[in-house]
């Protein structure tokens, strides 16, 4: 019974997989020339040149790279793109965006790992049809698309710190994602609230680490970034683009400009950031590690000053934890319900909505004849939603932050139960 069971869920999931693989050819079709799913890569490919100008003597963060881009990670992140700059750029999307597939499924599976379940061959099923699921949000797939780099660093976070608390040498892979990328400095503070003195110190360390290799590698360059370059926010992009899910950005959008209230904005990022801390505080007093860690990673989207819509890839933890509540058995049909009903919304919220212009555009660095652009962020029909469409992610860290205060604030601590028929709990 309970193996039927078992296998049930598992051939639902892969039904629901295929679906997904279906719904993004009718998103965009994958042989759509430049904006099919694979079709880009255009962040690779400043990856790429930055490693080549590297490598040919010149100065990294002074050099337009594609005629147009500037190179925003830190130092460090040049020795991973360097051996991509040794093969054609055909080779090169190949294998990034394999790898991508690949440590999506990894990040799923640690997630259900963290979550108290043990890998099965239903629980890799259903990784795998998940993988399918989540790269209809918006965040995944503009990721493969663009050839970011996003995932990279949530695996590398959530292999970290979804660790017990003593494990050895935990936050130093933290502390090393901070130093391609600097959002996960925020676990520094997550950490530190908690008490948790020696992961603290492990981020920190790791952190440390990448500056001093960044500077032995390139001395110059790292003086440049660490001195200036850090301190241009819109080296990355200006606040009033739309895609820019950032509180910040929602403020430029909504008010038309590139220079939005400062003071305001200080405020709502401060007001976001405690509400986030205490969440993630709450999540981990009771047992929801990987909860307290997706809703520290959302909270620095939202008060970054910049945010792109594939930075906010936090959401695939988020679609495995609604997923692991649905197939963890004793709850009350109402419960049920309205967790159903908080994974859709956050799917749709997120989902890859498409905008089809079918006239030419200039796209970055090039004119195209026609343009598939995702998001919700592009619709805009509707004047009186402006304040939701400009900024939906919004929407999704509100929930997030506000359902885990809700229902954990007087819940009294316990882990949670496990289906020992679809999993093995640790």
């Amino acid at each position: 019974m309970n193996r039927s069971r078992s296998a049930l869920i598992a051939a639902v999931f892969v039904v629901i997989g295929l679906i997904a693989i279906w719904l993004q050819n009718v998103v965009v079709p994958f042989s759509t020339p430049f904006w099919g799913l694979f079709g880009n890569q255009l962040d690779l490919d400043v990856y790429r040149a930055g490693a080549q100008t590297v490598l040919d003597g010149g100065s990294l963060y002074d050099a337009k790279l594609l005629g147009q881009m500037d190179y925003t990670y830190a130092p460090i992140s040049i020795l991973i793109f360097i051996p991509f700059a040794w093969v054609p750029f055909e080779v090169a999307r190949v294998i990034w965006s394999v790898g991508i597939l690949l440590a999506l499924y990894l990040i799923i599976m640690l997630s259900f790992r963290s979550l108290g379940r043990r890998a099965s061959w239903p629980l890799r099923v259903i990784a795998l049809s998940l993988v399918a699921v989540v790269i209809l949000l918006e965040p995944v797939r503009t990721t493969i698309w663009y050839g970011q780099i996003n995932v990279f660093l949530l695996l590398l976070i959530v292999a970290d710190l979804a660790r017990p608390e003593h494990s050895r040498l935990r936050g130093v892979g933290t502390g090393i994602a901070a130093g391609i990328k600097l959002t996960p400095l925020i676990f520094v503070l997550y950490l530190a609230v908690l008490r948790q003195w020696r992961s603290m110190v492990g981020v920190i360390a790791g952190f440390v680490g990448t500056v001093v290799v960044g500077f032995l590698i390139l001395p110059s360059g790292s003086w440049s970034y660490w001195t200036d370059k850090l301190f241009d926010p819109d080296r990355v992009g200006a606040p009033q683009t739309v895609g820019n899910q950032s509180l910040r950005g929602w403020l430029a959008n909504l008010m038309h400009t590139d220079t939005p209230n400062g003071l305001l904005w200080v405020v709502l990022a401060v007001a976001a950031l405690v509400a986030g801390m205490y969440a993630a505080v709450l999540a981990h007093r009771h047992g929801q590690e990987l909860l307290a860690i997706t809703v520290v990673g959302l909270t620095a989207c939202a008060i970054s000053p910049v945010s792109w819509g594939h930075h906010w890839v936090w959401m695939v933890p988020l679609v495995v934890i609604g997923v692991h509540l649905l197939l963890t058995p004793g709850r009350r049909a109402l419960t049920y319900g309205l967790l159903v009903a908080g994974l859709l919304g956050m799917m749709l919220v997120a989902f890859s909505w498409r905008t089809y212009l079918a006239h030419p555009i200039w796209f970055v660095n090039r004119t195209v004849p026609d343009a598939y652009l995702i998001g919700l962020f592009f619709k805009h029909g509707i004047t009186w939603l402006e304040w939701f469409t400009v900024y939906p992610y919004n929407v999704v860290f509100i929930v997030t932050v506000a359902s885990t205060i809700l229902v954990l604030r007087r819940r009294p601590i316990a882990r949670p139960t496990v289906d020992p028929a679809l999993f093995v709990p640790r």
